[in-house]
């Protein structure tokens, strides 16, 4: 059975995560709340939230983890062509409220959306905090790409991207491995696995492994 939490239970009051389900794959508790300071002992944990509009707050840790080790950040000849030409400004925690707002709505191919405006504030007090980052890429004045997360041990748990230009989102996630390289995060937390990510570099790494990342 799912195990499940009180928002009266202490933040790190998640079971093991060896106790989570393989079908569906990783899901490990239910309940709870999305309070800073549990949704900090979660990613220090290997765990993150996700979860549809409707549902209560779902929490994680797949076995394995897909990775992106910060040193294997494939870049494409066309996407080097992209930086060279800097058709993109980048920055670093310009505007969270903005790209989380953007990642949030609805795109062509997926019209929903899984950050809720609970998962929105609880994001931007994480930033408020210092644990959340974004970056942000824009084309003269419009923000046309971004990503954000959480930073934690020696990986930066990333939440979602956007992309309004061909490469944006891209470009954004070579700025944060370099932001990354720079502090210290060996690794770029994608969660789950998609062809995009992998065609990046991302590959899955054991649970056991990318939690001693964390620690």
């Amino acid at each position: 059975m799912i195990h499940w939490l009180s928002a009266s239970d202490a933040p790190e009051a998640f079971p093991p995560v060896e106790r989570a389900l393989a079908d569906p794959p990783g899901l490990l508790a239910a309940g709870g709340d999305l309070a800073p300071a549990r949704l900090l002992a979660a990613y220090r944990n290997g765990i993150f939230p996700w979860y549809s509009p409707g549902q209560p707050v779902l929490w994680w840790s797949p076995d394995p983890r897909e990775v992106l080790p910060v040193e294997a950040l494939h870049v494409s000849r066309s996407l080097a062509r992209t930086l060279r030409r800097a058709h993109f400004d980048v920055s670093i925690d310009t505007d969270f409220a903005a790209v989380i707002d953007a990642c949030a709505a609805p795109r062509a191919r997926s019209p929903g959306t899984w950050i809720t405006p609970e998962m929105r504030t609880a994001y931007l007090r994480l930033h408020a905090l210092g644990a959340a980052h974004s970056v942000e890429v824009r084309r003269g004045t419009e923000l046309v790409g971004g990503v954000y997360g959480v930073a934690v041990g020696r990986a930066f748990s990333g939440e979602s991207m956007f992309s309004r230009a061909t490469d944006a989102s891209k470009v954004a996630l070579v700025a944060l491995a370099e932001w990354c390289r720079g502090r210290g995060h060996a690794l770029i937390d994608c969660q789950l696995p998609s062809a995009h990510l992998r065609s990046l570099g991302s590959r899955p790494m054991p649970r056991a492994e990318f939690l001693a990342y964390l620690a």
